[in-house]
């Protein structure tokens, strides 16, 4: 079999991550082509890793190079028209989380995937991490037995990551669809991907604008990236998030996210609880559980938290789906149902109620 060719919309932060995984597998693939806004940005990017062509538009770039898989990596709102202009030219997509900027883009990339008959993947990676593999052997080995609650918390004190993450024309929110979409998702997956049917959430907005405004007066760089496309980014998203969201086998998860949050520490966990134990991944996983008539805390010897090889093993299985016909380990309804859900979370806190999801 020809190796499969593979392209690049978007050349952001992220992309490097994906650019790795390609590089890691080279029997397998060769990224021919990458393409960006930015035409200084996507030169140097195609230098950087070898790339014979590079493009200012995509449209271009997949009428002209026969492409077999791309990779999208633009801010979010780029997500949707990329990602459909992809699947239309014939291409497989790996696209990055968030799926969309919220459900109705979401259901439109699902039905040009299906009409093309093409993989479409959502860069959910901390399915591919080995704490996640870890535990989903606990899981499945009966040591927690039916799980009833979750908690999903990615906390971070002042960690708003600059430009169009906070405007959110461009982002389509702030911390719940950037950070709160990982742990939401996580927690998904190892509990065998329950359905939403509800949810209840507030959101909160006192802190980021005023500390962005202050950082951009004293040029700290810190809030702010690399803008040659002459955009003013607004910040118009949540500094905070906490919801409650209800799932079709009796499971609620409580979630909490922040870009700015006056904490101590920054803080990643997901912690599940049920009938015959809980655990916690902290990063690593811990397990506690009662054995012989004693409560006990199980702790896997050496490292079992997220790993960096984690986007290889993403990439990898991507590919997998493409040449081989492998079962996608984050298809396309993960992807709509996380967006059925930031919907529900968002809509709740305009309106002060708990909101039903379909």
């Amino acid at each position: 079999m020809e190796k499969t060719r593979v392209g690049f919309i978007g050349t952001g932060n992220i992309s490097h991550c994906h650019m790795e995984g390609y590089k890691a597998i080279p029997e397998l693939v060769d990224v021919v082509a990458v393409c960006d806004l930015d035409e200084e940005k996507v030169k140097k990017y195609a230098e950087k890793y070898n790339v014979p062509h590079w493009y200012t538009d995509y449209n271009e770039m997949l009428a002209k190079e026969n492409l077999d898989a791309v990779s999208v990596c633009t801010w979010n709102a780029a997500h949707k028209p990329a990602t459909i202009a992809a699947l239309n030219a014939g291409c497989n997509v790996l696209c990055e989380k968030p799926m969309a900027m919220n459900t109705e883009e979401a259901l439109e990339m699902k039905k040009a995937a299906k009409d093309n008959g093409k993989v479409l993947q959502i860069g959910f990676v901390r399915r591919f991490g080995k704490d996640a593999a870890v535990l989903k052997d606990f899981i499945q080995g009966g040591k927690l037995g039916d799980i009833y609650y979750a908690k999903a918390v990615y906390l971070r004190r002042d960690g708003f990551p600059g430009g169009w993450f906070g405007d959110k024309s461009y982002s389509g929110g702030g911390p719940l669809i950037d950070l709160g979409v990982h742990v939401m998702d996580l927690t998904r997956y190892l509990t065998g991907n329950p359905k939403p049917v509800a949810a209840y959430g507030i959101v909160d907005k006192s802190l980021g604008k005023k500390r962005a405004e202050s950082k951009f007066a004293k040029g700290d760089g810190s809030w702010q990236i690399v803008n040659n496309l002459g955009i003013d980014f607004k910040y118009t998203v949540e500094d905070f998030v906490s919801a409650y969201i209800k799932f079709d086998n009796g499971m609620t998860m409580q979630l909490e996210a922040s870009f700015n949050l006056n904490i101590k520490n920054d803080t990643g966990t997901v912690e599940l609880f049920g009938t015959k134990g809980g655990a916690k991944l902290t990063p690593d996983v811990e397990v506690y559980t009662d054995m012989d008539g004693h409560l006990v805390d199980i702790k896997p010897t050496g490292n079992t938290g997220f790993d960096g090889p984690a986007f290889k093993r993403e990439v990898k299985a991507f590919i997998d789906c493409v040449r081989d016909g492998a079962e996608c380990k984050a298809p396309t309804d993960a992807g709509v149902d996380l967006m059925k859900i930031i919907d529900a979370i968002y809509k709740s806190a305009e309106e002060g109620r708990e909101v039903a999801i379909d």
